[in-house]
């Protein structure tokens, strides 16, 4: 059994670090890659089929035709290795390795020996190290920060790291339904886990790691203009959850099982 990765890549031709990507795989034989390419407009695809070839039965690719957003390529993603029989684990990464795989398999590490269903990363944990951050984005991730755990109601301290990995049987909880921002899924998977389980076993079964490295990389993809929309995001995180209460969690995590359109005209994989 394997843990399946997904890294959601847009316009990351110059930024991905192929040698990285294709060294690990072949070095970790109990990992598989998937890659989401998110309707990017330069060679990004190209650059995927390259690293594809040099590892053939461990990498696939998914390539969304039109550009959607982070949280609909890490679902695309994460409902292909669900189909996937040899996958035990699923969780994301960014592409640009902002988190490194070392702190990622202390993530699956955790999962494995802990009675865990999500494990995720922390870059504002008391334990985390070497994390490096400009100032104006730190102020604004404390002010984001705030909003979020007042959405929540849970002791959560980092929710948006793009490092988290999920045990199999809590998937379709997870990504069954469409998210309803582009940005900040993250706040909706602790929505959508607490509605499931309730707030007790929410917190029980979820642990929050402390990162040992994480680097924010310029050319982020998240823009000025995004960022200045995450408040407006999140009310309508909160009114579809909270008051409108749109999303009905699965009953039973085992019971629905996802299918995958691989052959419409919005979505391509390459297995």
């Amino acid at each position: 059994m394997k843990t399946g990765i997904i890294i959601p890549c847009y316009n990351e031709e110059k930024r991905l670090n192929q040698d990285a990507f294709v060294s690990f795989i072949l070095e970790n034989e109990d990992y598989h890659l998937c890659f989401v390419n998110d309707g990017s407009k330069d060679k990004t695809l190209d650059v995927l089929h390259t690293m594809k070839d040099q590892a053939p039965g461990a990498i696939s690719i998914i390539d969304v035709k039109k550009n959607s957003g982070k949280a609909t390529a890490v679902r695309a993603g994460a409902r292909f290795l669900y189909s996937q029989p040899y996958i035990s684990n699923i969780g994301f990464m960014d592409a640009d390795l902002s988190t490194d795989f070392r702190d990622f398999k202390d993530l699956v590490k955790t999962l494995k020996q802990d009675d865990k269903m999500v494990v995720f990363g922390s870059r504002n944990a008391a334990d985390s190290r070497n994390i490096e951050r400009n100032f104006m984005r730190n102020v604004f991730s404390k002010f984001v920060k705030r909003f979020i755990l007042l959405i929540l109601g849970l002791p959560i301290r980092d929710t948006q790291c793009g490092a988290k990995v999920f045990k199999r049987n809590i998937v379709p909880v997870v990504y069954d339904d469409a998210f309803v921002s582009r940005w900040l899924f993250d706040v909706e998977i602790f929505l959508r886990l607490k509605k499931h389980l309730g707030k007790k076993e929410t917190i029980k079964s979820i642990f929050e790691q402390p990162l040992m490295r994480w680097v924010h990389v310029d050319d982020s993809k998240l823009g000025m203009t995004d960022a200045l929309k995450i408040p407006v995001n999140l009310a309508q995180i909160w009114m579809n959850y909270s008051i409108l209460n749109r999303y009905d969690a699965v009953s039973n995590a085992e019971v629905r099982v996802f299918e995958l359109e691989a052959n419409t005209p919005e979505l391509a994989i390459a297995a």
